[in-house]
């Protein structure tokens, strides 16, 4: 399978089975629409009479002979290796943990998909208990894994922020007795960031998310207050002085476009311009009946942006800057393992998430869906039938994916907007399939003009 595409004055073609990206002239381009294997006498006619107007016999002769050279090389068409793979997509050890230390937030955000912090179940707080059963229980069920991943979410974790002290400090002491390393992280909405906070942040959070949507009049008219008025000039200096200390820790600013700006490049631009160098700017996934909602209608002005912001990225790269944007962010020489590309995030198998009550589901976007509830911490509860249904959730068992030329890269999409959106998490959710094409496209060619230029 190849999939081929032109991107920034490139002709394109990915080899989708080996992940080969090449660069190849016009006419080549032109003429993969007609050869393909089994290549033949009938097939080389007929490209030659379809393009006999731009280019001579001869030309389309030699490009023929390249292509089937390269056929025979495995370099173009080759065969898919992977799907013999899918059965060691089984249950695994768990290494990753979504902590909702805080079911109450101190914003309304109008988009947002946690029913504004509470998730449908009233406003509650993660007592340290809990916490410490949720460790216990990562703990008990990462088999062999040393590195272990717990992020603190909400709501607003900083709502909770002693809990979260807590827990980090009950969590390091159980490394060396169970040899297992936390890498923590915390998203957070910056309201109630303090000097102390960062402090603390910054020494034990490998990672931080902090939410910001770009532009003021951007980020102000959907993230708001409980009395209507936005929070920009609340949160920004407090993340310029966090980022500003975090040494070489990770961080990401982690933003949400709507149809109110589909003009998002500029937002993301904004955030550079503040200080901010790796950036996610992710599509809002809402009832299109919300008027803030992205729907098929903007497909083709979201694609054009994406190019738009693939061009600015570039230019801040040629003029000596640095701007890493997450979703184009792409290793087109190295790669997850086989695995890793069939089944994505690992949500419900290798990933939990953890209710203030001990509830456990397969992620933070599944909490509060009745049937996807696996167990409590409580009770002692683990529903493994659906742990095996999640492990089973590879590319080859979404009917959609097994013939997409994107599947090694979203692995089959989100589970959670799966099932949201179209009701079964094996049933890939449209809209995000083709938002998610746009990106890959402008993520690999951006990775094969840095090659080139090498």
């Amino acid at each position: 399978m190849i999939h081929k595409f032109k991107l920034g004055g490139y002709f394109i073609v990915l080899d989708v089975n080996s992940g080969g990206v090449h660069s190849v002239d016009e006419l080549t381009y032109d003429l993969l629409d007609y050869v393909n294997p089994p290549f033949t006498d009938e097939k080389l006619s007929e490209a030659i009479n379809a393009l006999k107007d731009r280019y001579s016999e001869n030309e389309i002769n030699e490009a023929y002979d390249e292509i089937k050279e390269l056929y025979e090389d495995k370099i173009l068409f080759s065969e898919d290796n992977y799907e013999k793979f899918a059965k060691y997509s089984v249950v695994s050890p768990i290494k990753a943990m979504c902590l909702h230390i805080a079911h109450d937030c101190n914003l309304r955000c109008k988009y947002c998909f946690a029913s504004t912090g509470d998730f449908g179940g009233g406003r509650k707080l993660m007592d340290f208990e809990t916490g410490k059963a949720a460790i216990d229980f990562l703990i008990k069920n990462s088999g062999d894994r040393v590195n272990l991943e717990l992020d603190f979410f909400g709501g607003e974790p900083l709502m909770n922020f002693e809990v979260v002290k807590q827990i980090v400090s009950y969590a390091r002491s159980k490394e060396k007795e169970y040899n297992k390393n936390f890498r923590f992280t915390i998203t957070t909405n910056g309201m109630l960031l303090t000097d102390d906070k960062i402090d603390f942040i910054n020494k034990e959070m490998s990672n931080v998310v902090l939410s910001l949507d770009g532009r003021k009049e951007v980020n102000d008219r959907l993230r708001v207050r409980a009395d209507g008025t936005g929070c920009y000039d609340k949160i920004v200096d407090g993340y310029k002085k966090l980022v500003s200390t975090r040494g070489d820790k990770d961080y990401y600013v982690r933003g949400t476009y709507t149809k109110y700006n589909l003009d998002f490049s500029n937002d993301v631009l904004h955030l550079y311009e503040l200080g901010f160098d790796q950036v996610s700017v992710e599509p809002v996934m809402a009832n299109p009946d919300e008027p803030y909602a992205i729907t098929d209608e903007d497909v083709e002005r979201i694609d054009k942006e994406y190019e738009v912001l693939a061009d600015k990225l570039q230019k801040i790269r040629e003029d000596g800057g640095f701007l890493n944007f997450f979703h184009f962010m792409l290793d087109l020489d190295q790669g997850p393992c086989a695995i890793k590309r069939l089944r994505g995030c690992g949500s419900g198998n290798e990933y939990v998430a953890i209710t203030p009550d001990g509830d456990i589901y397969p992620c933070h976007q599944f909490v509060g869906i009745p049937e996807f509830k696996m167990g409590n911490l409580q009770d002692g509860t683990f529903d493994m039938s659906i742990k095996e249904r999640f492990a089973k959730t590879h590319v080859y068992a979404k009917e959609d994916c097994k013939k997409c030329w994107a599947k090694f890269y979203c692995s089959g999409g989100c589970n959670a907007n799966n099932f949201l959106y179209e009701g079964d998490i094996l049933k890939a959710h449209t809209l995000s399939c083709k938002l998610q094409k746009k990106r890959l496209e402008c993520a690999i060619m951006l990775q094969m003009k840095r090659m080139l230029e090498k």
